[in-house]
């Protein structure tokens, strides 16, 4: 059974009619779970506003009430980031939907989603990308006080470098911090280079795949499975935090990685058997998805393979075989950079 948080605000997390950013998608989402599962499947809780109090413990105060003023008359937090009138309260709510689906791992659930959640570009002090607070951060910060963890696992398999999140944690050894994405080179943020491994006391414990265009799902999935199983066995954590956007998929507009439906109930599917193999707590955030039909398509088989269920979404998978040998160099050159500090 998965918890699942939604509130009937989550629509409100909208940031215009010519932004890439879908404000319906969290509904849509929780649309097609609900007629698809069954209540001992799926249950649903509802959030409330995270505290400035978490708040802090992951971004500035000056950081907090710069949202807070653009909040009251609108504006813009960044190049590429609108912020509307109320979006204070909206961003809290949904940083509240990740505290309360992590909370949930502590109750009668091993599993847990916010389907508005993964805010990966939000930094200590300022963010853009469509993030206002990290809420993978807050969370992290939230359960490590109250429930008194030691180690975290990121599995950040968003298409975008979560530069806000590596910002905050590159020099803490307690979290380990796996992104995949496209090469920054060819898409926004920019960062993520595969010899970035964290510093200080942190090093070794941020690692980076930037993967080229037309990776393509066999290829993904190889490099998934040559480097994140290992690294989850050595690190023993005793949460998982799957951030799990699907604009990796073919159709989305913003970006080139062309992974299938089926690659989404694969891969959740293998983080699941890894959650149950170490922590039995696993925390879901749907993340990034910008093509309003395939994204919630692409959702529902992250559900169906959390579930384990047999049927799901499946298309011809039209992937190019081109980059794989492309990908397997940079499996090869992860595996040495990272080889004083874990068994690859």
């Amino acid at each position: 059974m998965i918890a699942v948080t939604y509130h009937k605000d989550y629509n409100k997390y909208d940031l215009g009619l010519e932004h890439p950013l879908i404000g319906d998608k969290p509904e849509k989402t929780k649309e097609l779970i609900e007629k698809k599962f069954n209540n001992r499947e799926i249950n649903f809780f509802t959030p409330k506003k995270v505290t400035e109090k978490d708040l802090l413990k992951c971004h500035s105060k000056e950081y907090i009430d710069k949202v807070k003023e653009l909040s009251k008359r609108g504006g813009m937090l960044s190049f590429d980031t609108p912020a509307p009138k109320g979006i204070f309260d909206i961003a809290s709510l949904a940083t509240g939907g990740t505290i309360l689906a992590g909370k949930k791992l502590f109750e009668d659930f091993k599993i847990s989603a916010n389907p508005l959640g993964g805010f990966h570009h939000a930094g200590k002090s300022s963010s853009s990308g469509f993030c206002f607070f990290n809420d993978i951060a807050v969370v992290i910060e939230h359960i490590r006080e109250k429930y008194k963890l030691k180690r975290f696992l990121i599995i950040d398999l968003d298409v975008h470098h979560g530069n806000g999140t590596q910002d905050i944690y590159s020099t803490d050894p307690t979290v380990l911090n796996i992104s995949f994405h496209q090469d920054g080179r060819t898409l926004y943020p920019g960062t993520g280079r595969l010899e970035y491994i964290g510093k200080d006391k942190g090093e070794g414990y941020t690692v980076n795949l930037p993967l080229p265009q037309g990776t393509g799902s066999i290829a993904y999935i190889k490099a998934f499975d040559e480097i994140i199983p290992k690294l989850t066995k050595q690190f023993r954590p005793e949460l998982i935090i799957y951030q799990s956007g699907v604009d990796t998929h073919h159709s989305d507009p913003l970006a080139d990685i062309e992974l299938s439906h089926q690659s989404f109930y694969r891969l959740s599917k293998k983080i699941n058997n890894l959650s149950k193999e170490t922590c039995d707590k696993l925390l879901v955030l749907l993340g990034g998805g910008y093509n309003s039909k395939d994204c919630v398509k692409s959702y529902y088989n992250i559900f169906c393979g959390l579930l384990n269920k047999k049927e799901y979404i499946k298309e011809i998978d039209k992937s190019s075989h081109q980059k794989y040998e492309k990908v397997l160099e940079l499996i090869s050159e992860l595996k040495d950079v990272l080889k004083s500090y874990w068994d690859l």
